[in-house]
């Protein structure tokens, strides 16, 4: 690998792995190597990493000693988790602790951990506006990442702490594309209100990412937000419309009719956008759009965005599977 510093990514097949591997292995100043840690090296993504020019390791978040192994002779390494495949915080933070372990024992120089706020900061768990989920959380997936930070920032390890943002391709692969009503008309359904909400296409995380690995030192021991625009559910909806050519409306609906919906964590989304919208300023101020652009030049815009997954999000709308 010419002696390029070695970057590891850990969940190098996802979303924001796979943003990341491909930013490296495109950049043209071949700054960085990457190491894609992957639980399956013999899956269709994981070889199709390797013909990409990726180096391919098999490892699991739940056994400290593979990610050790795989962080060995890295200069850096990225690190996830992977909550909707569990549902459990307290594996994520188990799976947390692990990969800030195993940085320190392999002689990391910079670990970059994808966090999102502890929402029991700002809403207690008495506090009764919001229901408190499996005893201990206000919103699980947020919450256990942001409990994490502290295993990163013990660690002894260079650190920087990823806020991330909601991400659009969330429209295509999780479930929340415009769906049709009993009146037949198409929307997006989110409680939010007139709140705004940081959003981020999943590949420009990757970019970004890149971006903080490139500025050494700059970004080390501190927090980072990134974004690329923050939009209305009204503003998404319109912008949905004007590519798609089908009215897309926007269904506003309280948190606790969300909560309700059903479907796999629907209270802990439910709750997630309460957060969003109760405590606007805070979640939008803690995402710096022009410093998402520093960091990342190309940067989509959801105009953009929507516009190179126009084919994916019509069949979406048509009750079709999209696959990534």
């Amino acid at each position: 690998m010419e002696n390029r510093k070695i970057i590891a990514v850990v969940g190098a097949t996802g979303a924001q792995g796979g943003g990341l591997v491909r930013s490296i292995l495109n950049d043209g100043k071949k700054e960085f190597a990457v190491r894609a840690i992957t639980r399956d090296a013999n899956s269709p993504k994981a070889k199709e990493l390797k013909q990409l020019g990726a180096e391919v390791v098999q490892a699991n978040v739940d056994d400290k000693d593979s990610i050790v192994k795989a962080f060995k002779g890295a200069y850096g390494a990225y690190c996830v988790t992977f909550f909707w495949e569990h549902f459990s915080p307290e594996k994520e933070m188990e799976h947390a602790i692990n990969m800030a372990l195993a940085a320190k024992e392999a002689g990391l120089e910079h670990v970059i951990w994808s966090t999102l706020e502890d929402t029991r900061k700002w809403i207690p768990l008495d506090d009764k506006r919001m229901p408190t989920l499996m005893e201990k959380y206000k919103v699980p997936h947020f919450d256990a990442k942001g409990a994490s930070n502290a295993y990163f920032e013990k660690s002894g390890v260079p650190y920087t702490l990823l806020l991330t943002s909601f991400y659009w391709d969330n429209f295509i692969y999780f479930g929340l594309g415009p769906t049709r009503g009993m009146d037949g008309k198409l929307r997006i359904t989110m409680p939010i209100g007139n709140a705004k909400l940081p959003g981020i296409a999943a590949e420009d995380i990757g970019k970004s990412v890149l971006g903080i690995f490139k500025a050494g030192k700059k970004y080390q021991n501190k927090t980072v937000g990134i974004a690329s625009e923050q939009l209305t559910g009204k503003q998404m909806a319109e912008a949905i419309t004007k590519v798609i050519g089908v009215e897309i409306g926007f269904n506003d609906i309280a948190a606790d009719d969300y909560r309700k919906l059903g479907f796999p964590g629907a209270d802990d989304l439910g709750n997630m956008f309460q957060f969003n919208k109760e405590f606007e300023d805070n979640f939008c101020k803690s995402r710096d759009v022009k410093l998402t652009k520093e960091l990342n030049p190309q940067l989509m815009s959801f105009d953009t965005w929507l516009s190179k997954n126009k084919r994916k999000l019509e069949s979406v709308i048509k009750g079709e599977a999209a696959t990534a």
